[in-house]
């Protein structure tokens, strides 16, 4: 009987460490680095931090819009979104392969197989005036003054009948 037991447990034990949501879990941590440091940031689903270097634990299966601010700076947006990872692919084939099939659909409800992309976020920082210096000067343009030609003010097609 004990032995039973013994053999129960270690089949468990097995099933579970093929178990991306037990081996890796349904969160990640999310890191944004900028230059300069000291930016805030604030995701479209809701998270945030006060000074970066930071990092932000949140589902795996999340997919949002980051916001990057610090004064003197623009503004900074980053697509983040979700895929397949090699670490949360292995541990689905080893659901698979020790036949938890309610293992292997737990991890890809819980999105415990996914990873964050890009993660970690590195983002240099554009001054706002560097922006402006950049920005080419508008090309001055002469007017002229109909009264002051020749012709009038026509065209020369129209002086020819063409």
């Amino acid at each position: 009987m004990y032995k039973s037991k013994m053999l129960a447990m270690a089949c468990c034990g097995a099933l579970l460490a093929g178990c991306g949501t037990i081996t890796r879990g349904s969160n990640d941590t999310w890191v944004v680095e900028t230059t300069p440091a000291g930016a805030s940031v604030s995701t479209s689903n809701g998270y945030q931090c006060e000074s970066t270097p930071c990092a932000i634990k949140m589902p795996r299966r999340s997919e949002f819009v980051a916001t990057i601010t610090l004064d003197g700076y623009q503004t900074h947006r980053v697509n983040v979104t979700y895929q397949a990872s090699t670490a949360g692919g292995t541990a689905m084939a080893g659901n698979v392969l020790v036949g938890g099939l309610i293992g292997a659909g737990v991890d890809a409800y819980s999105g415990s197989m996914n990873d964050l992309v890009p993660n970690p976020v590195h983002v240099a920082l554009v001054p706002v005036s560097a922006t402006t210096a950049a920005a080419p000067a508008p090309a001055e343009t002469e007017v002229l003054d109909d009264a002051a030609t020749d012709d009038g003010g026509m065209a020369e097609s129209d002086l020819t009948g063409e």
